[in-house]
């Protein structure tokens, strides 16, 4: 026992439970509560709670747990209404009751545990409570006063969202979650909408800034209300935007009015004695319905510290250390979910089947196949919804096919699958020739049933490689080396083979990955180029500033390698524009600081990029494509390329010949700060794919069967590059169409006993 005396400032459901249990493990505790509105005052109506909740609760106060439940509406199905269509989706299971009885049953479960919970009472001075106290809960939520005082400990950060969202019940009873989308002359509306008891539901009604201004809502928004009041107005209008969803019943207001999403973020949970709950440490949008839940779990999460360690300073330290990472995770599938709402204009092209999946799949947390354990009719109908767009493109596909085994098309070349190996360096070239160590990567991974192989990016000339180890096409003996693999692919493998063409810039000249990536070479250095004098590393070569005669020469050292690469029999070719390399350092405004016509402007820095690729495709097969890798965002806070810079340049890739667009992001400066975690590049791929039409390829964190069915169910992209995963399963995608039961993938003759016997095995 690490903590007697213990303060909550807060009397939300994370200071309540964390009260709750605190006193439950030690009765001789003192357990404060301080609240300064009403044990019945609350704002919002109706909470949601998942299975994975209710067990967590069941685990940590079962008792609490019976008498929320017993007040419980349940369903199972999610309904979503798309400018008139309507499908459902089952098999999903969710409980909810409205957020004061939430309050009031564990306002009484902490009262008769003896917690001394005071209602109407500010609490004391942030001093006073951590000299009285050996632990003080800041549970004061998002605008926490405790965490404002204490923020050079707890380094918050608010993202303030710009999409607008208000809060309403209504009587209209709705038997599950819905969602409705309706269109109107200033734009989309949509609701998120669910039962919480026999006769209310929660009615929340969402926007993007733009359709808000021209409805005239942020007139509504800045009229003085007074506290409670509600924005009349407003809700007015949102009764007649979905009249005929409600059929007659009205909206309700609970000091209702327009807001904007904060997300809140801290970089520390702990100050000395002092911990931070619930929304006070983090928010997550409402869309996944996370807020009660992990104000819950923190609590649980908390109490269980207090309990087991010795010191508070310890406890505090195990709290955050195993809290924060498991809430960071949601956070993000939350924030993917926020940003899809925010950007759910960019959706309304797709067939309403691919929207309400995409809309279902939003925060990536729930999958293809996760959805078809659930309900199997309504995967069903994606499955005979997708077999025929592709049919429509003139492939051949049966029915029920796992999405990521759909054929794929681009000019003359036809994929078997949605799989590609995506591009991965091997450092094991010779003068830039290949050895045998490219035939048997490649070949392997082709022989695992990828419907196209990738190669490293081979270099354009020998001051264009990345490393000593690098492969290049510019020479004939490397060009006759390609094509040994290549032909093995051709002859052995249904798949095809691509050749990533690029240029290192300012990258180059650098050590083998298992010597020092991105170290500079300590011998046998080589000049390299870039759009401005700048490293790329504080401790890397400075790089020559490209003139008009270099980028003439990178253009002519382009052509050559793409049309060897043509010789060497490749499918496709891709240009790499991409993580920092020379192309990419010309796109980026963070490494092109010229102010001739090849800096500034968009327009201007991929001036070189437009002129490669016409280059390129004045040369390439009218009837092979063209690919082109690109960094979507640098990651970058400010001044870098970023997301919208990938929406525009997109178009003019396509405008100028290229099929498809490889949207990865990144590894263009050192001052990045990615926002790793699974699928964390796809939706910069979907936002390029819905908003221009061009056809893309995602890559980075794509490491399951369940991840690619789901992209390619949706629509985020057209191809799934898996890199990682090949490196320890060349057969990933023959081992998936196995597990998948799939019959329709291509096995190589000399393995087909071993599939057969695995058939066998399987047989009870």
């Amino acid at each position: 026992m690490s903590a007697h005396s213990i303060a909550s400032v807060g009397g939300g459901p994370g200071g309540l439970f964390s009260a709750i249990l605190l006193k439950k493990t030690d009765p001789s505790r003192e357990v404060v509560v301080y609240e300064r509105n009403r044990a019945d005052d609350t704002f919002g109506f109706g909470v949601v709670f998942s299975e994975e909740t209710l067990d967590n609760i069941s685990a940590a106060d079962p008792e609490s747990l019976d008498r929320i439940s017993a007040e419980f509406r349940h369903w199972s199905a999610i309904d979503v209404d798309v400018l008139g269509a309507r499908e459902r989706s089952d098999g999903h299971a969710f409980a909810a009751l409205e957020r004061k009885r939430l309050l009031g049953i564990l306002g009484e479960r902490a009262a008769e545990l003896g917690v001394d919970v005071r209602y109407c009472t500010e609490a004391p001075d942030l001093d006073t409570l951590r000299r009285e106290n050996d632990l003080v809960i800041a549970a004061d939520g998002v605008n926490s006063r405790i965490r404002e005082a204490l923020s050079e400990e707890f380094r918050p950060s608010l993202d303030r969202r710009t999409a607008k969202y208000v809060w309403f019940a209504t009587t209209r009873p709705f038997d599950c979650f819905t969602f409705q989308f309706v269109e109107t002359e200033f734009g989309l509306f949509w609701a998120h909408i669910y039962p919480f008891d026999g006769e209310r539901s929660t009615f929340i009604v969402e926007t993007d800034s733009d359709t808000w201004e021209r409805a005239g809502l942020a007139e509504f928004a800045a009229a003085e209300r007074r506290p409670g009041e509600n924005d009349e107005r407003s809700l007015r209008f949102c009764e007649e935007v979905f009249a005929d969803l409600l059929d007659g019943h009205g909206l309700i207001g609970n000091n209702s009015g327009w807001l904007s999403f904060a997300v809140m973020r801290n970089g520390s949970w702990r100050a000395g004695n002092v911990a931070l709950v619930g929304d006070a440490a983090h928010t997550a949008h409402f869309s996944i319905g996370s807020g009660t839940k992990l104000a819950l779990e923190d609590a649980i999460g908390l109490a269980g510290a207090i309990d087991r360690e010795p010191t508070v300073e310890a406890a505090l330290k195990a709290y955050q250390e195993d809290r924060k990472p498991v809430v960071e995770s949601l956070q993000r599938s939350a924030q993917t979910s926020l940003e899809w709402f925010e950007g759910v204009r960019r959706y309304r092209h797709l067939d309403p089947q691919q929207f309400v999946f995409q809309l279902l799949t939003r925060s990536q947390r729930v999958t293809y196949d996760n959805l078809k354990l659930r309900d199997a009719g309504y995967v069903g109908r994606v499955d005979a919804w997708l077999a025929d767009r592709t049919r429509d493109q003139g492939l051949e596909v049966e029915t029920g096919t796992p999405p990521m085994f759909h054929p794929y098309r681009l000019r003359g070349m036809t994929l078997p699958n949605r799989i590609v190996v995506s591009p991965m360096a091997q450092y094991s070239a010779v003068d830039g020739v290949p050895t045998d160590w490219h035939l048997v990567h490649l070949g392997g991974r082709a022989q695992g049933g990828a419907g196209l192989v990738m190669t490293e990016m081979i270099c354009t000339s020998a001051d264009g490689r990345i490393t000593p180890g690098c492969p290049g096409l510019w020479t004939d003996a490397q060009r006759d080396a390609w094509a040994r693999v290549v032909r093995f692919v051709h002859e052995n493998t249904d798949a095809k083979i691509g050749a990533q063409i690029g240029h290192a810039g300012r990258k180059g000249s650098t050590k083998v990955m298992w010597e020092g990536i991105d170290e500079p070479l300590d011998e046998g250095n080589w000049e390299i180029l870039a759009p401005s004098p700048l490293p790329y590393r504080s401790d890397s070569a400075v790089p020559r500033e490209a003139t008009a005669a270099d980028l003439d020469r990178v253009v002519a050292d382009h052509v050559a390698a793409v049309r060897r690469a043509d010789e060497a029999g490749f499918d496709m070719v891709e240009l790499h524009f991409a993580h920092g390399y020379l192309v990419s350092s010309f796109l980026s405004p963070a490494s092109n600081r010229r102010t001739d016509d090849h800096g500034g402007s968009l327009e201007n820095r991929a001036r070189l990029a437009l002129r490669i690729l016409d280059a390129v495709r004045e040369v390439w097969p009218a009837d092979k494509p063209v690919s082109v890798r690109i960094s979507a965002t640098d990651w970058v806070a400010d001044g870098g390329f970023d997301g919208d810079d990938a929406v525009a340049l997109a178009p003019m890739l396509r405008a100028h010949g290229a099929d498809i667009v490889d949207v990865s992001t990144g590894q263009t400066s050192t001052e990045a700060k990615p926002a790793y975690g699974r699928l964390y590049q796809t939706p910069f791929a979907d936002r390029i794919r819905q908003e221009t039409g061009v056809p893309t390829i995602t890559v980075g964190a794509v490491s399951s069967v369940e991840d690619a069915n789901t992209i390619i169910a949706s629509g985020r992209a057209d191809l799934c590059a898996i890199a990682r995963p090949h490196l320890v399963d060349p057969y990933w995608t023959l081992n998936a169409a196995l597990d998948q039961d799939f019959r329709g993938h291509a096995i190589p003759r000399q393995y087909r006993s071993g599939l057969s016997a695995r058939r066998r095995a399987q047989v009870p």
